[in-house]
């Protein structure tokens, strides 16, 4: 998918993904001590608000101008600020150590893509520096409630684990949740979530 997928998706007025934060991201910000922020992927800009309300420094990177211009006017209507840069993540350069917490929420990518973008992530962020992961699991495939229809895309708790070797596992699993976000996710989903901390 390209920024031309996305740029259509994100045009209408109405936020497709809503307006309220990914609830297992919500769920880990609310247990750690606010710092800064990266949220690639971030399209619409519904986790970045959520967290530069609850005191994070947030920097969101995305390829969709659309999402871009969408993320500044929830951020505007909320009376907030939201570092947003447009970039191609294949060529982003992520600032090294310069994050305490990154938030890779429903970010599908080829697996080249995927190695190098999380590796990137994983060099953004400070020791003790955390990763806060959801994402769809391969057995969302065939199912109508959000996500990528291609298995190359879809992770497996195993792939993550090897992408995050480095870091020391929090959680790692599969589940079963009842998704609630805009009108494309919606439904019973299958998702993998993942948190891991920089040694």
């Amino acid at each position: 998918m390209n920024n031309i997928f996305w740029n259509q998706r994100f045009s209408d007025d109405e936020f497709v993904y809503g307006t309220f934060p990914n609830q297992f991201l919500k769920e880990q910000l609310e247990q750690i001590k606010p710092g800064k922020l990266i949220l690639p992927g971030e399209g619409e800009g519904r986790n970045a608000a959520y967290a530069a309300q609850n005191g994070w420094d947030v920097d969101a990177v995305d390829f969709s101008n659309a999402g871009k211009e969408k993320a500044l006017r929830l951020a505007t209507k909320l009376n907030l600020k939201i570092n947003y840069t447009i970039a191609d993540l294949n060529e982003y350069h992520f600032s090294q150590m310069t994050y305490d917490t990154a938030g890779i929420i429903f970010l599908h990518m080829n697996p080249q893509l995927t190695s190098k973008v999380f590796n990137g992530i994983i060099n953004s962020l400070k020791p003790g520096g955390r990763v806060i992961v959801e994402l769809f699991s391969k057995n969302q495939f065939g199912k109508s409630s959000g996500g990528p229809q291609n298995l190359e895309v879809l992770y497996s708790v195993e792939e993550l684990l090897i992408y995050f070797y480095t870091l020391e596992t929090v959680i790692a699993e599969e589940k079963e949740i009842l998704l609630s976000e805009g009108n494309f996710h919606k439904g019973s989903a299958s998702v993998i979530r993942y948190v891991g901390v920089k040694k």
